[in-house]
C-alpha cells in the first residue's frame, strides 16, 4: 500500500432485497453492504467497471480503502467477501467492514529503500533487486503504516536482507512465518558472466585427464 489510502466511492442503495440488487446490476452497479463499527449496516452500490477494474488489479481483499458515500462520513473499510456469478465469475455483491482503530488487518505495506548512495555494494556496481516491493503485515487499524523502510547502507555484492533484519512498527507483524528475502545486491552482468566463464575454465583444467606412462619396452 504505497502512499494514501484510496478512495472507494459508492452510493445509497434504496431498498432491499433481491429486487433492489438485480435493479442494480441493471444500471451498471454491484451491490454491496457495508457493517461492523458499532453501526447499523448500509446498503450500497459500486460502479461495476470500477470495481472489476479494481478486482482484476490484484489484493481487493487486502487492500484498506476510504470509502466515501455522499451524505456519510468517510470511513476506513476492508472487504471481507465478493460474491460472483457462477458461470460468468463477474462480481455480484460485496460485503465491507468498517474497521475500528483496534481491528487487525493483513494488508501489503510499500516498502521504501534507503541507504543506496553509500552501500560498497553498489559503489563496487553491484545491482539491487527489490525481491518484495510490498511486504503482507498483520496491523491494527488505528496504527497503519504507509511503508516499511529497509537500510542497504552496509550490504555487499552477495548480500542478502531478509525481514528480521527490518524494524516493523509497533504491533505489526508479517503473515508468513519465516525469515524471507526482502532485498538482494547481486554483482553486475559482466561482472557474473566472467566469474561463470573462469569457474568454466577451472572446471575445464581439473577435467583434462593425466597420461600414465606405460612401461618401457621390453619388460
Amino acid at each position: 500500500m504505497a502512499g494514501e489510502i484510496p478512495d472507494l466511492e459508492a452510493e445509497v442503495r434504496t431498498g432491499t432485497g433481491k429486487g433492489a440488487a438485480r435493479q442494480a446490476r441493471r444500471d451498471g452497479k454491484t451491490p454491496g453492504i457495508v457493517f461492523g463499527g458499532d453501526k447499523e449496516p448500509l446498503p450500497i452500490n459500486l460502479d461495476f467497471n470500477t470495481l472489476l477494474t479494481r478486482l482484476r488489479a490484484g489484493r481487493f481483499k487486502s487492500t484498506l480503502f476510504n470509502l466515501k458515500v455522499e451524505g456519510h462520513e468517510d470511513v476506513r473499510v476492508i472487504c471481507r467477501d465478493v460474491q460472483r456469478h457462477v458461470v460468468k465469475d463477474l462480481p455480484t455483491h460485496v460485503d465491507l467492514m468498517r474497521l475500528k482503530r483496534t481491528t487487525k488487518v493483513n494488508l501489503f505495506i510499500h516498502v521504501e529503500v534507503e541507504g543506496e548512495e553509500v552501500s560498497p555494494g553498489l559503489k563496487k556496481g553491484g545491482v539491487l533487486t527489490l525481491i518484495r516491493p510490498e511486504v503482507e503485515l498483520v496491523v491494527t487499524a488505528a496504527d497503519i503504516p504507509q511503508s516499511i523502510t529497509i537500510d542497504v547502507s552496509e550490504m555487499q555484492i552477495g548480500d542478502n536482507l531478509t525481514i528480521s533484519s527490518v524494524k516493523l512498527p509497533e504491533g505489526a507483524k508479517p503473515t508468513i512465518d519465516r525469515d524471507f528475502v526482502i532485498a538482494q545486491i547481486s554483482a553486475p552482468s559482466g561482472l557474473a558472466s566472467q566469474s561463470d566463464d573462469e569457474e568454466e575454465e577451472d572446471t575445464a583444467a581439473d577435467e583434462v585427464p593425466t597420461t600414465e606412462m606405460g612401461p618401457p619396452d621390453g619388460e
